[in-house]
């Protein structure tokens, strides 16, 4: 090329830039930003989303609920019903009615390493759930199979202790790959620490999924690629790179330089971001606010002698104007929450109490609570001249709970409660503190949860957890009433839909009398996605979008 055609070549490049037109950027990497790094990846340890959503690209749930609601297969190949016989009620020994299940691996499923996945792994996951030490977050799960029965290499029957109205639903049972896992589980009580999920993160024969991580950087990013022994369709992107900003605002500016390509929308921009960034930057970005079952939230320590007061956390809930928090801050887009069950979801009840700011009300349940007082200070103080004083934390570098926690604590300090603000990152908030119920006052993160779940693992006193159980279960707050586990049994086990209505709708009303928890409101996340990319499907549930990753592309 003579001298003159490349200076008109390189003045051309430098118009078509400023004019905009960007030479095509190659998309076979791509790269998807997210604020929380999984504290583990073992699909049974913890419940955190930031580990669903990175696993759902790698590994499959026997079942799992879709983007219409309904349950479907994952790994399965026909979803059991009373009608198709797959499931059966059964008579128990004691009387009482169970349902035995039969489900199918899928016939061409294999881990990543090429063994096939067998019933073996099924037996030795429920192995690992049954043991009291071993740590699984869903130990309700594996307590109610009172037997497995092996059909074959790939089909198997669960006996299950009782008939419930999701009688098909084994969207907790995540199977674990017995040939290498089997090693690690030689003492239950290390296997938190020993899982080859977390010391041996890129060996192939952990993953199944249409992709399997490669590398990982611990609290940075974690490294996805084909997987070739995926049975379904093939995914369309050569690498897929989950980089980690704790901090949103940073996150926005790295979508915008393009060092991202794209936000997880379940774990990415908060709502009033979103729709600062859809005003923007909407010419550049097709935005998408999905309300659904998330669930923000403050859980309460109740062994704190404070909180341990239901007077206290009525109080508190009347000392807060909610609805101000959701119009100034998210336009009124996310809708006060009255209690754990969101209006979108058909067991909803109307008559729920609900609570608005009320500062007399809550000044005289304080004064009737012993926190009478008022030091010069203005913080209300008891008999002993203790300060009426808690400590609120969430995760640290999240913009929009920063801000929460902020009008929370100056609502809080009208009526004389003083707050002291402490965070910590994503891995440590809810890998220990959380988990372990370290937090001394409240904590402030939100629930995920499927259409008509019955809440158990949070509120059921047998799932307070402990290092007894090894942190089992997921009731951090220590919640404990018989009522209530009475209503979480009857539930569960009543198959006639409007009996069951009546049900939840008495849960639903002891839970905001009793307050172990204090309601704040219903997200609704921002999914903010590059024109070029296609197939993300939001579900508005606790299944992230990445269940069906396989199905994301670039536009033609």
């Amino acid at each position: 090329m003579t001298f003159a055609r490349a200076f008109a070549a390189c003045i051309l490049t430098l118009v078509l830039l400023s004019c905009g037109e960007q030479p095509k950027k190659s998309h076979d990497t791509l790269v998807i930003g997210m604020t929380q790094y999984p504290a583990t990846l073992n699909p049974n340890i913890e419940s955190m989303l930031a580990k669903t959503y990175v696993l759902a690209m790698a590994n499959r749930p026997l079942t799992h609920v879709d983007t219409s609601w309904n349950r479907v297969c994952a790994l399965c190949e026909t979803l059991p019903t009373l009608e198709n016989g797959l499931a059966k009620p059964e008579k128990l020994p004691d009387g009482k009615t169970g349902v035995a299940v039969t489900y199918t691996i899928n016939r061409n499923a294999k881990w990543g390493d090429g063994t096939p996945i067998t019933t073996r792994d099924v037996a030795f996951t429920i192995e690992v759930g049954k043991h009291p030490a071993s740590g699984v977050a869903d130990g309700e799960l594996y307590r109610r199979i009172l037997k497995l029965d092996v059909k074959d290499d790939k089909a198997f029957t669960l006996h299950m202790d009782r008939l419930t109205y999701d009688y098909n639903a084994l969207d907790s049972l995540n199977l674990l790959p017995a040939h290498i896992e089997r090693k690690n589980f030689a003492d239950p009580k290390e296997y938190r620490t020993r899982t080859a999920f977390d010391t041996d993160s890129t060996n192939p024969g952990l993953y199944f999924g249409p992709y399997r991580v490669t590398e990982k950087q611990v609290g940075t990013r974690i490294v996805l690629e084909p997987n070739p022994s995926w049975w379904g369709k093939k995914p369309a992107f050569g690498k897929v790179v989950v980089q980690i900003i704790e901090n949103t605002a940073a996150m926005e500016a790295n979508l915008l330089s393009g060092s991202i390509d794209y936000i997880a929308g379940e774990l990415g921009l908060s709502l009033d971001q979103g729709i600062a960034f859809a005003k923007r930057h909407g010419e550049k970005f097709d935005v998408t606010f999905k309300p659904g079952l998330v669930y923000e939230h403050l859980d309460l320590n109740l062994e704190n002698p404070i909180l341990k007061d239901v007077r206290v956390r009525r109080a508190l809930i009347l000392a807060l104007d909610r609805q101000a928090i959701t119009d100034k801050l998210f336009e009124g887009r996310q809708p006060v929450a009255d209690s754990f069950v969101n209006p979108l979801d058909w067991i909803h009840s109307k008559d729920t109490p609900k609570y608005s700011r009320d500062l007399a009300r809550a000044g005289a349940l304080l004064d009737e609570a012993g926190w009478a007082k008022k030091g010069v200070d203005g913080i209300r103080r008891n008999e002993r001249g203790e300060r009426l004083s808690l400590e609120l934390m969430t995760t640290a570098g999240n913009r929009t709970r920063e801000l929460v926690q902020q009008v929370l604590q100056s609502q809080w300090r009208e009526a004389g409660i003083d707050i002291r603000i402490r965070n910590e990152p994503a891995r440590v908030f809810f890998g220990e503190t959380v988990t372990k119920r370290k937090f001394t006052g409240m904590a402030l993160f939100a629930w995920l949860s499927a259409p008509e779940s019955v809440p158990r693992l949070m509120l059921h006193s047998e799932h307070i957890t402990s290092a007894r159980n090894n942190w089992s279960g997921q009731n951090y707050t220590s919640y404990a009433n018989s009522e209530v586990d009475r209503l979480l049994d009857a539930i569960e086990t009543e198959l006639d839909r409007e009996k069951r209505r009546v049900l939840w709708a008495r849960l639903q009303k002891i839970y905001a009398e009793d307050l172990p928890v204090i309601p704040l409101f219903f997200r609704a996340d921002p999914f903010i996605v590059p024109k070029w990319l296609t197939g993300i499907a939001p579900t508005g549930h606790q299944d992230p979008t990445t269940y069906w990753v396989e199905n994301w592309g670039v536009r033609q």
